[in-house]
């Protein structure tokens, strides 16, 4: 008889001691926070964008071109002899500084130092990335990025800072092309 009831709390108890359920979260989809931010970035890029219109319209005596990949520039230096500009795998050697939209110099050529590119086989930000591939050797430009192809939301977390538009004095030396391709 002890034997039976031995054998039925065992078995009771096996049964009882059950884990309890995971409790499935309450969420709620409103979209509010997504729909805030993307009203605030398309409010910081308006006023990026008008600041940027006034450097390069009000404040500069240089014609600026806009590229399709959303940044403006204009020719310090042009070449009007050479035709080839950089393709994938070619190196592009080349100088540059960056500046606030106001002229500071955030870093100079000689912080920065001669620059080797492997063009779209290296990290580099996009506007550069793209910037370099519509020169030629010899040719120097002056860029102006907007943030979002700059340094963006992080800024270079130097001196960069959060969402800031940037001016590129950008020379490039040479171009050695990619025999591989």
């Amino acid at each position: 008889m002890k034997f039976n009831i031995l054998i039925l709390l065992s078995i009771t108890l096996f049964f009882s001691c059950k884990s309890p359920e995971a409790r499935k979260p309450i969420s709620v989809k409103t979209g509010s926070f997504i729909k805030k931010s993307a009203e605030r970035n398309k409010e910081l890029n308006i006023k990026e964008y008008e600041h940027i219109q006034n450097v390069i319209i009000n404040k500069s005596d240089k014609e600026y071109i806009a590229s399709n990949s959303g940044f403006w520039y204009t020719y310090i230096k042009k070449s009007d002899t050479l035709t080839y500009t950089p393709q994938f795998g070619d190196i592009v050697n080349y100088d540059y500084n960056i500046k606030t939209l106001e002229g500071e110099i955030l870093y100079s050529k000689e912080e920065l130092r001669t620059q080797n590119y492997s063009i779209d086989q290296q990290e580099l930000f996009m506007g550069l990335r793209e910037g370099l591939k519509l020169l030629k050797s010899g040719e120097s430009v002056t860029f102006v990025f907007p943030s979002q192809i700059a340094f963006g939301y992080y800024g270079d977390e130097n001196k960069i800072g959060t969402n800031i538009p940037i001016i590129c004095d950008v020379t490039v030396n040479n171009i050695t092309i990619n025999t591989n391709k």
